[in-house]
């Protein structure tokens, strides 16, 4: 379904693995290397379609696993081309050591991962265990809420990863089945207005140009620079920060929807606050604004940037909070030391002389339902933890059976 917008959109109904083949399709890469994956197989199904009906330039390489289709998009980046993948899951954890090589190599690689719990016991269903487990290989992560925001982030992610200061690959994310397979209400920029906030990617160096030759990949051992390189990569997350905002107000005044590290609702007067990422954000909103309409003085921060992790901004908006609730969809199995990002948070608090208490909530692993009750049942327990100023128990699983 279509139906009329503003001046240079249209509004569309599109699943969420559409929207973001419909993103591809717009910025037409040269090459996209990719093996399917549930819930991730929509996107390629969809766009291989697209190469086959001429509707793109793209060469669309079917290869034989998920390593190989990042050890493909690594060499078509190497080589110059503008590179896309996908993937979900198993298969972000079977192409695990090139995701390291194309982040070492500085190769700006766009993958949407949909995600899905990593078995076993064996999950198609969503959670955030897969993309949190390569947090730190030195990719840039991009959550979304919706599909709307899935098909924006991939867009974005291209002038971000191929950012001379930059030049980082990217993973755009977006929850299995919630968002990869519901009808959502998708608004679409026209097609000239996309390639040309995109715009062409013009590499610095080629494998494959002769009259500049250049090696990639060497073999640097005890005595070489593979440090200096690895501190070259800190700093280019480090200048990420920058680019990731200024992309982000760029593309508000294309779309009219501007980003910036994550979003925030009532945090103006809010007492106490809840932290969330992913889908998740749309359920914790509607109960945060019906509690304020209450009188609550609850605020919500959705989480959109989770890498590079933007501790200084996230701690600015919640050092006058008496407590915040910090929402995971993994588990760290670090000793109950909680999820990805509460751990992340409370390192960031630890230098501020004047905190909120933090609480954790660990829930909708392997896809469980995070229902309007689980929410208001840890907003209930968040106000008392403001209120007594005491915290009984800072790890929860929410949902969990007894």
């Amino acid at each position: 379904m279509i139906t009329g917008s503003k001046a240079g959109t249209k509004t569309v109904a599109l699943i969420g693995t559409d929207a973001i083949a419909e993103a591809m399709r717009q910025i037409n890469p040269d090459v996209v290397a990719a093996y399917p994956i549930t819930p991730q197989t929509a996107i390629v199904e969809t766009y291989s379609q697209m190469v086959a009906d001429g509707l793109v330039k793209t060469n669309m390489i079917a290869v034989e696993s998920e390593h190989s289709a990042m050890s493909a998009a690594i060499g078509a980046a190497a080589s110059g081309a503008r590179v896309m993948t996908a993937t979900s899951a198993q298969g972000l954890g079977l192409m695990w050591e090139m995701l390291y090589i194309a982040s070492g190599l500085r190769l700006p690689i766009i993958m949407p991962n949909v995600n899905r719990a990593l078995s076993a016991p064996i999950n198609i269903h969503c959670d955030h265990g897969d993309s949190m487990g390569a947090r730190d290989s030195g990719w840039i992560q991009l959550f979304s809420e919706n599909a709307q925001e899935s098909y924006d982030n991939t867009i974005q992610a291209i002038r971000i990863a191929e950012n001379p200061a930059v030049l980082l690959p990217v993973m755009v994310l977006l929850d299995g089945f919630i968002i990869s397979h519901s009808i959502d209400r998708v608004e679409l920029l026209d097609d000239e207005v996309v390639s040309h906030f995109v715009g062409e990617f013009k590499p610095a160096y080629s494998l494959l140009n002769a009259r500049n030759p250049v090696s990639v990949g060497n073999f640097d051992g005890l005595y070489g620079y593979y440090f200096e390189f690895k501190r070259q990569q800190e700093e280019a997350l480090l200048n990420s920060f920058r680019v990731i905002n200024e992309v982000g107000e760029e593309f508000g005044k294309i779309s009219g929807r501007p980003y910036r590290f994550f979003e925030t609702i009532g945090m103006e007067d809010a007492e106490f606050a809840i932290i969330v990422l992913g889908s998740a954000a749309g359920t914790v909103r509607q109960q945060v604004e019906d509690m304020r309409a209450k009188g609550i003085p609850i605020g919500m921060i959705k989480l959109r940037v989770f890498r590079p992790f933007p501790a200084r901004e996230l701690a600015e908006a919640i050092s006058r909070m008496k407590a915040v609730a910090v929402f995971d969809r993994s588990s760290t199995f670090a000793g109950n030391m909680g999820g990805p990002v509460f751990i992340e948070l409370r390192s960031a608090l630890y230098d501020l002389q004047k905190r909120p208490l933090l609480v954790n909530y660990v829930y909708g692993l392997g896809g469980r339902d995070l229902s309007v009750d689980l929410v208001n049942k840890a907003a209930a327990e968040l106000a008392e933890v403001a209120c007594s100023g005491q915290v009984k128990q800072p790890v929860n699983y929410l949902g969990l059976r007894e």
